[in-house]
């Protein structure tokens, strides 16, 4: 059984930001059962619990009480399903290293997302997305446990409710339930997606996954820093979404800016490109910056903490705002 808990860990090194955090327990179950085990300890305990993925979108305070638990279901296999595969993954499988291996086997739907860090079982949470796809249109199912009784249910996308960035995990169930796994349904039928950025000018005329997966990844290298070197949270605020009419006023003023419209009618704006043409590219204050080649992307020189993040956060949505009278929305969640 992988049931033994941990008392006073260090969770420094489990968030890409790198803040200082300790729990005051961690346990990281390899099997339901274990899991399972471990809600029901908590709840007989009444422990507050946090779930940790990767860490990868995750802004954790100084100490953390209660239980902390990382589930390391790290299961998958593929169904075969006529021209299409079912992929049934655990929730502790690393998300990229997936996304590539499934490339590799000639399968499409996931390869737009490669290079996105952290754990399958946080990806349905935020609803991950980039270069012009996002989890919730290849997802399948996800399985989960609900932290009152460990009692399991399995979740349609209709049911997770999927906007952008967001999901029934961050409303209705956020602190309900603890996701065990996925099911995505994925193609042998080549379905480039290439529409965004310059991902086209990246590829061959009839790329293979695999080779859209490396495009995207080498276009994500050379925009945003590795985690291993400099902490970050990636994308650090969700791009705005603004009416028709808002969008309009702000492109007389700025003809260059970028926009995508959206088909219910409201445009979406870049936020790096907000943050950007307020001069803050490359700014630093205390020992949190914004990236010199991103600025959507906020960075931790070390030495910092969670409030002091937050803080420098708000001093860039009030430059942002002041400017151009949009409000920018945090993408990281607290723990």
């Amino acid at each position: 059984m992988s049931d033994s808990i941990l008392a006073d860990h260090d969770l420094s090194p489990a968030n890409t930001l790198g803040l200082p955090c300790r729990a005051e327990r961690f346990a990281a179950p390899a099997t339901i059962g274990s899991l399972r085990r471990l809600l029901c300890l908590t709840a007989e305990q009444n422990w507050p619990l946090t779930v940790l993925g990767g860490g990868s979108n995750l802004i954790l305070p100084e100490y953390l009480p209660g239980l902390v638990l990382q589930p390391m279901l790290r299961h998958w296999w593929l169904e075969r399903q006529g021209s299409g595969v079912l992929v049934h993954v655990g929730a502790g499988v690393e998300w990229h290293s997936l996304v590539m291996a499934l490339a590799g086997r000639g399968l499409w739907g996931t390869e737009n997302l490669a290079l996105i860090p952290g754990l399958c079982g946080a990806a349905p949470i935020q609803n991950v997305g980039a270069y012009g796809v996002e989890l919730g249109e290849v997802l399948e199912a996800v399985q989960v446990l609900f932290v009152e009784d460990g009692r399991s249910a399995v979740l349609t996308p209709e049911e997770c409710a999927f906007g952008y960035r967001d999901s029934i995990f961050k409303g209705e169930l956020e602190g309900r339930v603890v996701i065990t796994g996925l099911t995505l349904r994925l193609s042998r039928v080549a379905s480039p997606r290439l529409a965004y950025g310059d991902l086209a000018q990246r590829v061959g005329p009839r790329p293979s996954p695999l080779e859209v997966a490396e495009a995207v990844c080498a276009i994500r290298r050379e925009k945003l820093p590795d985690p291993a070197e400099l902490g970050n949270a990636g994308s650090f605020f969700k791009n705005p979404i603004v009416e028709r009419k808002q969008a309009e006023e702000m492109l007389s003023s700025w003809p260059a800016m970028p926009y995508f419209e959206l088909t219910d009618g409201r445009v979406k704006l870049a936020a790096g490109w907000l943050i950007d043409r307020c001069g803050l590219k490359g700014w630093r204050s205390g020992h949190f910056g914004v990236h010199d080649r991103q600025a959507l992307v906020l960075v931790h020189f070390g030495g910092g903490s969670a409030a002091e993040l937050l803080a420098f956060a708000d001093r860039v949505v009030a430059q942002v705002q002041a400017r151009f009278g949009v409000v920018l929305e945090r993408e990281p969640r607290l723990a």
